[in-house]
């Protein structure tokens, strides 16, 4: 593979996570990976050792954010393949006591910027022949009281998937999404959990995953990876559970 036949990827919540290892698997197989996130120190070890990363500190709910990114990977690279919209910030509480403020936050990052770059991002998809990937939720096929707001926002995200695989299918660009449940990532830190409330969490989740372990980021940039593949060319519009078979437990 030419430097001018790579494909180039854009990663958003590269920095950490199921981000940062998808980042590192599409490198691994000679894309060239924009690698999108808020905070340049974790974009910068996303890409240590890694030529083919390219750390794009940004804000994907800031105005022109979207196009800024779509821009900056066709001038680098001169075309887009996929689109992974992988950022979001979790937070929980009772209905009874919501945070407006951080509603909004989990609605604009988790649903309303994947909208925004998706649209950015048709033209350039198009010309390509493209994939947009979505990371939902496995608890966005389920209830989760307590963390109603994140849960109906991943789950918003799923019916987008569907509804965007028959609407751009004519443009033969495919959308797909990878459902993760319990992985080992930094967003119960991310959210304020102490030691204590994340060992708890983790403790559900076990309890409540058939597979009797915590997935890793590796395990869903793998369904990520795998779902970009030429030989998946027949596949759209699946919302791929990868969560030890929590969803149907």
């Amino acid at each position: 593979m030419n430097d001018t036949q790579r494909r180039t990827v854009v990663v958003t919540g590269a920095g950490t996570g199921i981000g940062r290892a998808t980042a590192r698997a599409f490198s691994a197989v000679g894309a060239h990976v924009l690698a999108v996130g808020r905070r340049p120190a974790p974009l910068a070890e996303t890409a240590h050792g890694h030529p083919l990363i390219t750390p794009l500190p940004a804000d994907v709910t800031a105005d022109g954010a979207p196009d800024r990114v779509v821009a900056a990977a066709l001038d680098r690279h001169g075309r887009l393949d996929v689109l992974v919209n992988n950022a979001g910030v979790a937070g929980g509480g009772p209905l009874h006591a919501l945070d407006e403020a951080a509603a909004r936050r989990q609605l604009e990052t988790n649903l309303l910027a994947p909208v925004r770059l998706a649209s950015a991002a048709v033209a350039a998809l198009t010309a390509s022949r493209g994939v947009i990937v979505n990371v939902t939720t496995s608890v966005g096929q389920r209830a989760w009281p307590g963390s109603s707001v994140y849960a109906a926002g991943k789950a918003a995200l799923d019916s987008l998937t569907r509804s965007w695989a028959v609407e751009l299918a004519p443009r033969d660009v495919r959308v797909v999404a990878v459902a993760p449940g319990a992985v080992d990532t930094p967003i119960g830190a991310h959210q304020g959990l102490s030691p204590e409330q994340r060992d708890a969490v983790r403790r559900w989740q076990l309890d409540h995953t058939p597979l009797g372990r915590i997935g890793r980021p590796e395990d869903v940039a793998w369904a990520v990876l795998r779902l970009c593949d030429s030989e998946a060319a027949f596949v759209t519009g699946v919302v791929l559970p990868v969560d030890g078979g929590a969803v149907v437990a």
